[in-house]
């Protein structure tokens, strides 16, 4: 099975490279994947025409991309992950999937939502985040509410961050994106999807299980593609 993962960064991508092989088997046995990342997640372009070509955000590529991917027979499944950010999530995908239907992609689309941030993940696997992070602050974890809607990603690293959220402000501190990457390495290699009480990885969990279950290909055999 031939699966193309979107994702809108590259922290993203680096999570998903260490929880894709505990999901669906190693790279290439028996299942093809590839992860593509984007510089952000940007928005549709309106009337679902094709984006600025100089954007690379995710949303503005979207439609293009789904109509190549809905002319490859080769692609079985193309699987889209981004973070709900504050918008309303079933707007959001009603929106996405009409897009993908429109583009001729819609049966082979998967939409799947982190809420409100990926970071949602990371509290869901509060054993992988401890031991990644020994010294995190309790109380700060403590204050988390699983996929709420409470600035996710500042709240992790309000937790993790030596100094807190606080430091981040200060001169010579780092990126919230280079935060991002570390927690995807330090983390992501040491989370166990399948005890992971975050719903919306939940919903990514499951989907992709049922996805496999449903394909054909068996260890052995060569993947389309």
């Amino acid at each position: 099975m031939h699966i193309e993962v979107l994702t809108e960064d590259s922290s993203g991508k680096a999570l998903l490279e260490h929880l894709l092989p505990k999901l669906i088997g190693p790279l290439n046995e028996p299942h093809y994947r590839r992860i593509i990342d984007s510089g952000g997640v940007g928005r549709i372009p309106p009337g679902m025409r094709d984006g600025d070509p100089k954007k690379r955000t995710l949303l503005n590529k979207l439609p293009a991309m789904l109509r190549s991917y809905g002319r490859q027979e080769n692609i079985d499944a193309v699987i889209v992950v981004l973070d709900a950010d504050k918008n309303d999530c079933g707007a959001l995908l009603a929106e996405l999937q009409s897009l993908a239907e429109a583009c001729g992609a819609g049966g082979k689309t998967m939409f799947r939502l982190a809420i409100e941030e990926t970071e949602a993940w990371y509290f869901g696997d509060p054993d992988a985040l401890h031991a990644a992070y020994p010294k995190a602050r309790k109380a700060a974890l403590k204050r988390y509410r699983q996929d709420r809607v409470c600035r996710t990603w500042e709240m992790l690293a309000d937790a993790v961050h030596p100094a807190g959220l606080a430091a981040l402000s200060k001169p010579g501190s780092p990126r919230p994106g280079d935060l991002k990457h570390e927690w995807a390495n330090r983390i992501g290699p040491l989370m166990n999807p399948y005890a992971n009480r975050s719903p919306s990885f939940g919903k990514l969990r499951d989907g992709l299980r049922r996805l496999i279950a449903a394909s054909a290909i068996q260890p052995g055999q060569t993947p389309a593609g």
